[in-house]
């Protein structure tokens, strides 16, 4: 049986530990305000531009010059998978799912006989693929230190998967991410990048976009420009889903583990109650027996 001097260095250790699991629940419910704002605010935009894509590139699907990041190389051996994870953790199973389903798609993958590599975004996902998907990475990025995520970033990321690309690295992009939908959940999301042809597998296009556009001045210049941009786009909108979606998961890890702190601190407070009690009987027979003997 541990000694009473045991028992209350365990109750306050704990108690320390639940004063700190509470605090950065509370942390991350104020980050979580502004990062559900900013992920909300983008999906619109992000949507419709997925859609706008879409019909493009239906309607350049029999063109032979149609640029390839719109309809693609007309290959499908080669894959590459942008997985977003977060940075830090302590938020339950927010990455752990996203490398779980990057690991399924990759091995369905490549039981098909397909040729897969891995885009890391994210500290977390890095560390992760690098364990027994090493071989398999194309390159990654993580935004450690930094506060905010900017459209930049998102842009840098869209170059170099471009960059890849041009140079032949693969024929189709998939982006893996955390999507938002509240506090308590999450669900992993993918979207194509390249081809931009969404079809039903992105979460963006829930309803067919079967308008026509009319491009000034030409649809050369134009989708020379535009579809780049809506590569950043996609990858903006799933950084920013994936922080809401991270501190979310946080917030709610926190308060399930300031619970569980709870529960702890009352067993061994119940324990070190009933120990100093059977201490006190202990003694008080011993008094009474030697005062008996007496």
């Amino acid at each position: 049986m541990p000694s009473l001097k045991t028992l209350r260095n365990r109750i306050a250790s704990v108690k320390s530990t639940q004063k700190i699991t509470k605090a950065m629940k509370m942390v991350a419910a104020a980050k979580l305000r502004r990062a559900q704002a900013q992920a909300e605010a983008a999906r619109p935009y992000a949507t419709r531009m997925a859609k706008m894509m879409d019909a493009l590139a239906k309607a350049e699907a029999s063109n032979p010059n149609a640029a390839k990041l719109l309809v693609g190389t007309g290959a499908d051996r080669r894959h590459l998978i942008v997985a977003v994870t977060a940075d830090r953790g302590l938020a339950g199973p927010f990455n752990s799912s996203i490398s779980r389903a990057v690991r399924q798609r990759v091995r369905a993958l490549e039981r098909e006989g397909k040729t897969v590599q891995i885009f890391a975004v994210g500290r977390k996902g890095r560390d992760s693929f690098r364990r027994d998907m090493a071989d398999r990475m194309l390159g990654d990025v993580n935004f450690v230190g930094k506060k905010l995520v900017e459209f930049a970033d998102a842009e840098a990321i869209a170059n170099r998967i471009i960059a890849a690309f041009d140079e032949g690295g693969f024929d189709v992009c998939t982006l893996m991410f955390n999507r938002f939908v509240s506090v308590m959940v999450q669900t992993v999301a993918e979207t194509p990048l390249i081809p931009a042809s969404t079809g039903a597998a992105n979460d963006n296009a829930s309803e067919a976009d079967e308008g026509d556009y009319e491009i000034e001045p030409d649809d050369g210049s134009l989708l020379e420009r535009l579809l780049p941009r809506n590569l950043a786009v996609q990858i903006y909108r799933a950084l920013l889903e994936s922080m809401a979606g991270e501190q979310g998961a946080r917030m709610t890890a926190m308060d399930n583990a300031s619970r569980n702190a709870g529960d702890v601190i009352n067993r061994l407070t119940m324990n070190y109650n009933r120990t100093r009690q059977a201490n006190i009987t202990k003694e008080l027979i011993e008094i009474i027996s030697g005062a008996e003997a007496l």
